[in-house]
């Protein structure tokens, strides 16, 4: 809308000439500046500027034959006998009040052979087409090189050889007009179309400066057609039009039609068409390359336009209208959910349709804009064949085949058309009352129409261009409506695609009780129900929804599915949508399901409806079914008899409660194996936990704690065993540190630990000598207190990251004592450990050295202990019969390690003779020994 450009013929010479500040001709000034491109606009012509047209002369060295604008940055390609020129356009600030449009020329593309008769630009993408060849490269920039001196970037084909002219398949020049030459038709798609034999050639035009920006050519597509292509036979007019570049954009990408929402347009895919007489090529050439329709005329076509939502064609007597699949190849590219279960999109190889036609006479041009059909004819009946006589030579375009037009004043019978198409939300209402016509003749025509209609609507919310809020809205609500009634097809036709009526409905946004009203009539027993239907109740009630069937709605899905699929029936059951069944009904068709599948999943559903009922008798008889270890792993098949979800939170069923009541060893089993199945995460089932025993978030139930030591026992993986490892040690010393008994009798003592959980390790006997003498006080938590010691004398534990954890216990006493010697021992701090021991508890002191000091710690015996036992009797004297007793110890283990004179080395000067003479005696009797 910025400019306009033209190819103008005067006398013989062809002009390339742009139009800028039109409007203000339409508005009535008559003023004309004309500049050539790059010109400086003098200041003295600002305000003059601003209310007059300027024309803007493009200077060529070749005539130009074909142009085309780039409907994203509004660049200009123009197309020349061997050549196509690029044209930047450029917004040039003259003053705070005046913004002026000039062209910079940026690009030369040289492909040599090759007269395009028409060119296409977008996005860096160029179609170029022949009469029967269609060539389409994309630019891609480059990386500058490291001097920063190279001021054109020059790409070759990979076929090109320098110095190598070879025959080319386009220079090939019939002898004589007898002969036609016709070549072998051709498509190769994305990187085998490089093998096609068109070399291009980039020359860089624009001056170097820090932001030029350097090319390469990637090939992207290449067909090539012949003159016998034709459904009617050899035809000497076949010949390629209507080549284009259509883009779509991000939805939502723009959302008004002014100049600085425009710009922020993102593209987000690619598509081409080209025609020939009687058919047309659609093309998607974003992500990938891919022929994505093909349109058979029913006459020969002379002009097409591609849109979003339709293809309108000419021919010599009508005007028509296809529908296009550009919306539907879109939308995958820009929604990596569209054919799941979440959303879904017709395919893009639907069938093309028909869905207008148009009498004219003498249709010669066609555009489009916006809403709107621009139709040229000419009433004067004239051979057609005539006015575009064709030339023998098939392969080659006379650049005087373009002849001047006389005045149109002086031919009469030109008539200008502006035609507005049906509004989409019309279109829309007509497509899908006539799809029901076919509702109960022929199904799959009713499928196709109302995707026809889907598309529809879905190509015109993916069009940013002209939308209200409010015609977005009624968009939105048509779009919603076409996924509810193709999700009645799904569900009610019996089709290969039945699935596709889960993320039909999903998009639709009717909840499960709209569509069960849609679908379930009254009453009716005899009412059948097809696999779509079937599979989109399944997955709908086996997930988390807040959705509460009623309880007549509840009692008609039970009956569906002891119709349908009787199998399911302990599962959708279960689901929270089925809250208000009622359970009497619900027992009464499990009962009839059990005589022929009968399963451990059935049965706990069928005490899970007794506890609803109340009927313990019941409820016990279903229990007693099983032992209760298959019981435990039957949960694993319906966890939703245990653990619900609503808004994201863990809730406990009243199965859950009833079992933590009466039966929490199987509770927890079942969690455990719930866990381990991956059917709920460790966080979660800590949240459950807390649920179901009313606790605060801060406190932890006794329940809690036995799934983590039943989880210990069989967890494997070495990340969540860390994790339990640190949280039962901190349960544990929270206990102790402040004197908290469990609110409920553990379920396994330290011995079951033991015997079951490599985990948990035998107490060391020194262990037991410190605690032997704790306070009284300690008596309540003794079972705590060992599962600690047992967690510390096992080698899973890491000791360094549960040090801190331990620390409330460091003044508890000998409960204390024996932590943080059993933490040092951990660690190989042994002599910390013996200070701590001779300190507060001696006598365990050897107890603690025979058990641990052995291999490489022997040597701790004579280096630390034995002088340090010395030491404290020296300091005591011999008030101290334990240390005394630890000293005697101490060197019968010294005297039989060491020879005689390292033994005597180590002995007191001050000592008494006496004492040490028979460990003196035993090391030298030991050595004549051996």
């Amino acid at each position: 809308g910025d400019y306009l450009v033209t190819i103008e013929e005067k006398g013989k010479a062809t002009f390339l000439r742009a139009y800028v500040n039109w409007r203000c001709m339409s508005a009535g000034s008559a003023r004309v500046c004309v500049r050539m491109v790059g010109h400086k606009v003098e200041e003295s012509y600002s305000e003059a500027l601003k209310e007059q047209m300027s024309i803007v002369e493009m200077p060529l060295s070749d005539p130009p034959l074909c142009v085309s604008c780039c409907p994203v940055t509004g660049d200009l390609l123009v197309g020349c006998k061997n050549k196509l020129v690029l044209f930047c356009l450029k917004y040039r600030v003259i003053n705070e009040n005046l913004t002026v449009l000039d062209f910079e020329r940026s690009l030369i593309l040289h492909i040599d052979n090759l007269v395009p008769a028409e060119v296409a630009f977008c996005a860096g993408h160029i179609a170029i087409a022949t009469e029967l060849d269609v060539l389409i490269l994309k630019l891609e920039v480059v990386q500058q090189s490291a001097d920063g001196t190279e001021c054109s970037a020059h790409r070759v084909s990979p076929l090109e050889k320098p110095g190598d002219e070879g025959p080319s398949t386009h220079n090939l020049q019939p002898e004589l007009d007898e002969f036609i030459i016709c070549q072998k038709p051709v498509e190769l798609l994305g990187e085998e179309s490089k093998f096609c034999e068109i070399p291009v050639t980039l020359e860089s035009t624009e001056l170097p400066t820090e932001d030029t920006k350097h090319f390469q050519v990637r090939y992207l597509l290449f067909r090539r057609f012949t003159p016998d292509q034709s459904p009617f036979g050899f035809c000497e007019e076949t010949k390629l039009h209507s080549l284009q570049l259509l883009p779509l954009y991000q939805t939502g990408s723009s959302v008004k039609a002014d100049e600085e929402t425009e710009k922020k347009r993102e593209l987000l895919s690619l598509f081409c068409f080209f025609s020939l007489p009687h058919v047309g090529y659609l093309y998607s050439i974003g992500k990938s390359v891919e022929l994505i329709s093909t349109y058979q005329y029913s006459e020969k076509s002379e002009q097409a336009v591609l849109t979003p939502q339709f293809l309108h064609v000419i021919t010599s007597e009508s005007l028509q209208c296809f529908t296009v699949r550009c919306s539907a190849a879109a939308a995958r590219d820009e929604d990596p959910y569209i054919d799941t279960t979440v959303k879904a999109c017709p395919p893009v190889g639907l069938d093309v349709c028909t869905l207008r036609m148009q009498l004219f006479i003498g249709p010669r041009a066609l555009c489009h804009f916006q809403n709107n059909i621009i139709l040229l004819t000419k009433a004067e009946t004239e051979d057609i064949t005539e006015r575009r006589k064709p030339t023998r030579r098939m392969l080659s375009r006379k650049a005087d085949s373009v002849k001047s037009r006389t005045d149109s004043e002086s031919e009469p019978g030109w008539n200008l058309y502006i035609i507005n198409t049906v509004s989409t939300i019309q279109l829309y209402r007509e497509m899908v009352d006539y799809s029901r016509t076919y509702e109960n003749v022929r199904t799959e025509s009713c499928i196709h129409l109302l995707s026809e209609a889907h598309l529809l609507v879905r190509a015109a919310l993916m069009d940013p261009s002209v939308l209200t809020a409010e015609e977005k809205e009624e968009l939105q609500t048509a779009f919603q409506e076409s996924c509810a009634f193709l999700g009645d097809c799904y569900s009610r036709f019996d089709t290969k695609d039945y699935h596709l009526a889960l993320p039909y409905y999903r998009m639709s946004g009717l909840s499960m009780t709209e569509v069960l009203k849609r679908l379930v009539s009254e009453g009716d027993e005899i009412q059948t129900y097809e696999r779509g239907f079937i599979f989109y109740l399944t997955h709908t009630l086996n997930e988390d929804s807040n959705e509460e069937l009623s309880k007549e709605l509840a009692n008609q899905v039970l009956q569906i599915f002891y119709l349908a699929d009787p199998g399911q029936l302990p599962h959708i059951l279960c689901s929270p949508c089925m809250r208000n069944v009622c359970p009497l009904t619900a027992v009464k068709y499990l009962q009839k399901v059990e005589k022929t599948l009968p399963s451990v999943v059935l049965t706990l559903t069928k005490a899970f409806m007794a506890l609803k009922l109340g009927d313990c008798a019941m409820y016990e008889h279903e229990m007693d079914s099983y032992k209760e270890t298959i019981l435990a792993c039957g949960f694993i098949g319906q966890p939703k008899l245990l653990v619900q979800h609503k808004d994201g939170i863990v809730l406990p069923t009243e199965f859950a409660v009833h079992l933590m009541e009466m039966q929490p060893g199987l509770l927890v089993a079942a969690i455990v194996a719930l866990h381990e199945n991956s059917k709920i995460e460790l966080e979660e089932a800590d949240l459950f936990f807390k649920m179901l025993c009313s606790n605060s978030a801060n406190a932890t139930p006794q329940l809690l704690v036995d799934f983590w030591e039943a989880l210990l026992v069989v967890c494997s993986q070495e990340e969540v065993l860390q994790k339990l490892l640190l949280r039962v040690t901190s349960q544990y010393v929270w206990r102790i540190s402040k004197k908290q008994l469990p609110e409920t009798k553990p379920l396994k003592t330290t011995e079951d630990l033991i015997n079951s959980c490599n985990h948990f390790g035998l107490i060391f006997p020194w262990v037991s000598s410190i605690t032997s003498v704790g306070s009284p006080s300690d008596e309540g938590y003794h079972e705590d207190i060992s599962k600690l010691q047992s967690l510390l004398c096992g080698q899973s534990v890491d000791v360094a990251s549960v040090v801190p954890v331990l620390e409330p216990l460091a003044e508890t006493g000998a409960v204390g004592l024996a932590i943080r010697v059993l933490c040092n021992t951990r660690q190989g701090k042994h002599e910390e450990a013996l200070d701590q021991l001779l300190q507060r508890c001696p006598d365990v002191a050897v107890v603690y050295a025979q058990h641990e000091l052995k291999g490489d710690s022997r040597a701790v015996w004579w280096n630390k202990l034995l002088p340090e036992l010395c030491k404290r009797i020296r300091l005591t004297g011999n008030g101290c019969p334990v240390l005394i007793s630890s000293l005697k110890e101490t060197l019968s283990v010294v005297a039989m390690e060491l020879e005689l004179r390292d033994f005597l080395s180590l002995l007191p000067e001050d000592g008494t003779a006496a004492f040490f003479l028979p460990h003196l005696l035993h090391c030298s009797q030991r050595k004549l020994l051996t």
